[in-house]
């Protein structure tokens, strides 16, 4: 079998070929479907492996002790060949892994061969293909979810002991000092436990990150802004806990601890930083400093991870083992979401450039992934990922911008959508430049060109594709065009912008997916511009962190079509909720923060009104009423979301009013009615820019697609229909 080793004393990265491990008594056999690189860990190993011998010994004093001691107990001849000895030979990597049984050992009873499970330790779940795993260090994958998510089990368990250190109580205020992966995972866990989290972080890609994963703010610890964000949030007491969760020799993450807690709150330590700890911060405020030891009870202890003794629960309530099956069960009922910590999927072929890239900087990334090949008998266990998410694909890194350099655009279709809501927008922005418009007829792309400045008119598709000038197009076209266009856009390596909806049928949807996979190119963004709109933004944050479902009820009085209207040709363009039900199924997805699990469709005989509930991971409902017989004069889209005891309303993005423990109203805007396509396309310049993650994950774009199609399918089969879960 193959594994990727390193050789300490020279630095050397190499994928060998090795003897396969025996199955022993207490454990199973398991063969890898994906493992996890831990961008911290490791890649602080392999930076280590590489420096001088005097380097290694100042990046490690306590190894440096140990040898010391050596040579008072051996001498120095014998202690440098012992040394010299351990460092020039093959060690292994990895901690973190998913996989199939391939076989069971005796006295395991809890799975059996062909089961799926995720796997932990430093000695156990190595980048090899494959582990034998003592039976305390493993756990069964729920169904439904996916095994690439699966592989992050151990560095999630990580992350869920650190979280217990600080026992968090509903309703507290949580900062969180680096937003690398144990961070963002460390956000998500706080989030979904009912507290409110500022992320400090110099990488403003991160900070974005983490605020789009549930932190009320994320900012770079230099600046005001997280000591600001933390004086509103807490009324200028300070956190009630702090996670050191960063690396490296500053001494910046405890100072900044002491700086924004509270009176007797409580500092814990999860990554490996420097810990001086200014003694008078400390002191005056009486600081509980806390240590959280990797995966949980049982970690180091030779009797629990090889002989598999466990702990019983009445005395150890959350042992390693039960951490990563907790882990596991919140990823599956997506109360954690990791797809978009997931920045690079490699071939298990490629471990050394994959390690290289990372350590040289080329591959900037969260988490990346070994996939490795399947063996026949395998694929049925490992499609538990979900029909519609989108396939590990191997990224290709995006290119970095020079500075001051203009985002260069183009439209493909001009008409009135584009013209008025879009355009106008992006006209007069900063460092954008409108390249080419292409439209079917020459006058109509002249009349773009006039009114909005663009450089160049054409009718030529091809042409467009094929400038390398280009960093983004956009795909404002009839509906029936979207997702061939998109996917000729993706193949051709372009970001892309598509108005709604992203496909008309699930073979227009797979075929996107399938450009993405074909291409590496995941820079797709869907015009879904309500989840942006200030006001509801503003709402959503005002109503807080949920911690029980939700019910949410969604009236869009959609009005009759005029005569003559393209929505009427539904055997070309599909229905009129395929074409824009996704608006309201994402906004839905969005304040829920969850994709949806099922669809249930009744519609009014004769007409198009729809009355459509979906329903959420977490017992959440939404229904969303879609009726076309409404009055002119009545407002167009009125939400009303409710609980645990709150309620949040919208009136058609006018007004938008919290009912809680205290009541919070907006004001009345004074202008037209703001659905966030502004910041929607601040949004997607700035990564278009910048490189930086999109602004709604492309599990979301997929999942709220398939959503919108099932509508149809509910329709007509007049029974809900089940949707795979992806987060």
């Amino acid at each position: 079998m193959k594994q990727v080793v390193q050789n300490y004393k020279s630095g050397e990265l190499a994928v060998l070929d090795v003897p396969a491990p025996g199955c022993k008594p207490g454990g199973v056999l398991v063969r890898s479907a994906f493992s996890l690189i831990s961008t911290g860990t490791e890649l602080m190993k392999v930076s280590e492996a590489g420096m001088s011998m005097l380097g290694k010994a100042r990046s490690r004093p306590d190894q440096v002790a140990k040898v010391m001691q050596s040579v008072a107990t051996n001498g120095v001849p014998a202690t440098y060949r012992k040394v010299m000895g351990k460092l020039d030979s093959y060690t292994p990597l990895g901690y973190s892994l998913c996989g199939v049984v391939e076989q069971v050992g005796a006295g395991v009873d809890d799975v059996a061969a062909g089961d799926l499970v995720a796997c932990a330790g430093n000695e156990h779940a190595l980048h090899a293909e494959l582990n034998w795993v003592p039976k305390n260090l493993y756990a069964r994958v729920p169904d439904g979810l996916a095994p690439r998510h699966a592989a992050f089990g151990t560095v999630g368990s990580i992350a869920l002991q650190g979280v217990r250190q600080g026992e968090p109580q509903l309703g507290e205020v949580a900062l969180v000092i680096g937003l690398g992966l144990i961070g963002q995972l460390v956000v998500q866990l706080l989030a979904a436990s009912g507290v409110r989290v500022v992320g400090a972080d110099p990488d403003p890609a991160r900070c974005e990150l983490a605020e789009r994963l549930g932190a009320a703010a994320a900012g770079d610890p230099a600046s005001a802004a997280v000591e600001s964000a933390v004086a509103e949030l807490t009324g200028g007491h300070g956190v009630d806990q702090v996670y050191l969760a960063a690396g490296g020799g500053s001494n910046q993450p405890v100072e900044l601890a002491a700086r924004l807690s509270r009176d007797r709150g409580r500092v814990v330590d999860i990554g490996k930083c420097r810990l001086d700890l200014p003694w008078n911060a400390y002191y005056e405020k009486e600081l509980d400093v806390r240590f959280s030891r990797s995966y949980g009870p049982g970690r180091y202890d030779p009797e629990y991870e090889l002989e598999g003794r466990d702990y019983p629960i009445g005395y150890v309530r959350w042992t390693e083992r039960r951490n990563l099956a907790c882990f596991l069960d919140l990823l599956a009922r997506g109360s954690v979401d990791v797809e978009p910590l997931i920045s690079h999927i490699a071939e298990f072929d490629d471990a050394v450039e994959t390690y290289q890239s990372l350590k040289d900087g080329e591959l900037k990334a969260v988490a990346v992934l070994f996939r490795y090949p399947q063996r026949a008998g395998e694929a049925e266990v490992l499609a538990k990922a979900p029909a519609v998410a989108v396939p590990a694909v191997d990224v290709k890194p995006t290119p970095v911008r020079a500075a001051g350099t203009p985002v260069r655009l183009a439209f493909v279709g001009a008409g009135n959508y584009a013209t008025s809501m879009l355009l106008p927008h992006l006209a007069q922005r900063d460092g954008v430049e409108l390249s080419t418009v292409v439209t079917t007829t020459a006058l109509s792309a002249a009349n773009a060109q006039r009114k909005f400045g663009f450089a160049e008119a054409t009718t030529d598709l091809d042409a467009v594709l094929g400038d390398k000038t280009i960093d983004a197009v956009f795909v404002v076209t009839r509906h029936s065009s979207h997702a061939e266009l998109t996917r000729r856009a993706l193949l051709a390596g372009k970001t892309v912008f598509v108005e709604k909806p992203l496909a008309l049928t699930e073979d227009e949807l797979a075929g996107v997916l399938a450009a993405v996979e074909e291409s590496g190119n995941d820079r797709l963004q869907v015009g879904f511009n309500r989840r942006f709109s200030p006001l509801l933004r503003e709402a959503r944050q005002r109503f807080g962190t949920r911690t029980g479902p939700a019910n949410l009820r969604y009236l869009v009085n959609a009005g009759r079509l005029q005569h003559g209207s393209w929505y009427l040709q539904q055997g070309t363009e599909g229905s009129r909720f395929a074409g824009e039900g996704g608006h309201f199924i994402d906004t839905a997805s969005w304040l829920l923060d969850a994709d949806p699990v099922s669809v249930y469709a009744v519609a009014t005989s004769g007409n198009e009104d729809l009355q459509v509930v979906l329903r959420y991971p977490d017992g959440s409902t939404a229904t969303i009423s879609y009726v076309t017989t409404g009055p002119a004069g009545f407002p167009k889209e009125t939400l009303d979301l409710v609980a645990d005891g709150r309620a949040l309303r919208l009136d058609d993005f006018v007004r938008a009013s919290v009912y809680g423990r205290k009541r919070w109203v907006s004001s009345r805007l004074p202008k037209a009615r703001d659905k966030g396509q502004s910041a929607e396309l601040a949004a997607f310049v700035k990564a278009v820019r910048t490189g930086g993650p999109m602004p709604v994950p492309l599990q979301s774009l997929a999942a709220t697609t398939a959503a919108t199609l099932a509508v149809q399918t509910g329709l007509a089969g007049g029974a809900p229909v089940t949707l795979a879960r992806s987060r």
